[in-house]
């Protein structure tokens, strides 16, 4: 193990921040959720084009059949939950985007019937054509929360060689332990999804970043990569519990030394990031077939009884909450997310979906935006060294060309500058604004 710091690496020890941390079910194991009665399924559940749906009213089907077809290149297709008849095919608001999406209502008919799942490959002999094909097939996305199609990662562009894989355990908000109970329920599975990615990518260097605040994942992580022969090749990293450390250029520049250039992704210096419960999914579907369907996730804060859980993608939150105890008396909103970038809800039949890696009640919150008093705790917070109140400016001015012109987009909306800022503006609130401005800008542009 080898412990990496801000101040040792770049100087930067005053950049993010150190909010208190939650983990009430870090000691919990994961628990699978019961089948629900009906799954609502999006067929828009990643980055990129929505799928187009494959299956009509009243159709038969079984866990596994694909319900939604990938709708381009940056796009992933979307497997039915449960077995079951297709009840209706609806529209809702999308969770994360709030556009209108297409969605495939299934009604359970508690069987957990599997559609024929695909043969079994064997990452030493298949080709890497087979392995990025399998991961297509599955459905596979990024489970960190960004849902970028896993397979259009796995293909960098041509001359773009992967030299190293960072494979991020970080989990560095507050509340969220599914990724750390993951490594340490089913380590042995993240290490085969490693396997595949080292074969896909021709790489045999591999740093498994992990935060400090989880030391019986460092340990359990190192044994196994002890155990399993992989030393040599794969190393475990601990860094230090401060967020956003889980973000991946912070990852890259804190591990590798190296800067991501404005707008740019990590293989630009080299480097491919995916997250733990991604390596999970992958290693299903390489080593046993099976497409993703499911995701270990965190339900915590105002409920009674806070777990992890494995849940089904489609099912209610009113599902998972009344699972974990239901709604303390305190209870005031529910967050899709953690604390620092989740996004509330207003409807408890919302879904989960495959970028759902926590559901977190909170207290409700009363407080009035105040004027900006130019303390700079914001850009002194900011792990991208942007400077948010001047974004509120020009988002309150509608300037949004500006916006773009100072690097809006290169804001990764993790809160820090929120979180910090003693006049309680919604900075990040503002940024959302002036990015989806900007790209509305664009698209008329052409």
């Amino acid at each position: 193990m080898e412990i990496f710091g801000f101040d040792l690496i770049f100087g930067r020890a005053q950049k993010g921040i150190k909010p208190p941390h939650w983990k009430f079910t870090k000691e919990k194991k994961t628990e699978k959720l019961p089948l629900p009665d009906e799954v609502i399924i999006p067929l828009s559940q990643h980055i990129g084009a929505p799928c187009k749906a494959v299956v009509k009213m009243r159709d038969e089907v079984k866990v596994g059949q694909i319900v939604g077809e990938a709708g381009g290149f940056v796009s992933a297709p979307i497997h039915s939950t449960v077995s079951g008849k297709v009840k209706k095919m609806g529209q809702m608001v999308h969770l994360i985007t709030g556009r209108v999406i297409d969605t495939v209502i299934i009604e359970s008919d508690g069987k957990d019937e599997w559609a024929e799942t695909y043969e079994p490959l064997d990452p030493d002999t298949a080709s890497i054509d087979d392995l990025r094909g399998r991961i297509n097939e599955a459905g596979i996305v990024g489970l960190g929360g960004a849902t970028f199609p896993t397979r259009v990662k796995l293909s960098p562009p041509p001359g773009k060689v992967i030299d190293t894989i960072i494979i991020n355990g970080c989990e560095c908000e507050p509340y969220i332990t599914s990724d750390h109970r993951l490594m340490l329920e089913d380590g042995e599975k993240i290490l085969g999804g490693i396997k595949v990615l080292m074969k896909i990518l021709s790489c045999d260097n591999v740093l498994i970043a992990i935060e400090d605040n989880k030391p019986d994942a460092i340990a359990h992580m190192e044994k196994l990569v002890s155990k399993e022969g992989l030393a040599a090749t794969v190393k475990v990293k601990s860094l230090p519990s401060k967020y956003p450390m889980g973000a991946e250029k912070t990852l890259a520049k804190i591990l590798l030394g190296k800067e991501v250039p404005l707008g740019a992704l990590p293989f630009e210096i080299g480097a491919l990031i995916q997250n733990v419960s991604t390596m999970k999914a992958i290693y299903d579907a390489v080593f046993k077939g099976i497409p993703l369907v499911e995701r270990t996730m965190t339900v915590t804060g105002e409920v009674n009884n806070p777990k992890n859980l494995q849940v089904r993608f489609g099912t209610p939150i009113r599902t998972l909450i009344e699972h974990c105890g239901g709604l303390t008396k305190d209870a005031g909103k529910v967050i899709f997310g953690g604390a620092m970038m989740g996004l509330s809800q207003y409807d408890l039949d919302a879904p989960v979906i495959k970028g759902t890696n926590c559901i977190l009640v909170k207290k409700a919150e009363h407080w009035t935006e105040r004027d900006c008093i130019g303390c700079s705790r914001c850009i002194n917070a900011c792990p991208m060294d942007l400077l948010p109140t001047m974004y509120v400016k020009l988002v309150k001015a509608k300037k949004f060309v500006e916006c773009g012109d100072n690097y809006i987009e290169n804001c990764v909306e993790c809160g820090s500058c929120t979180y910090s800022c003693p006049s309680k503006i919604p900075l990040v609130q503002y940024i959302k604004v002036g990015k989806g401005e900007l790209m509305k800008i664009k698209r008329r542009e052409g």
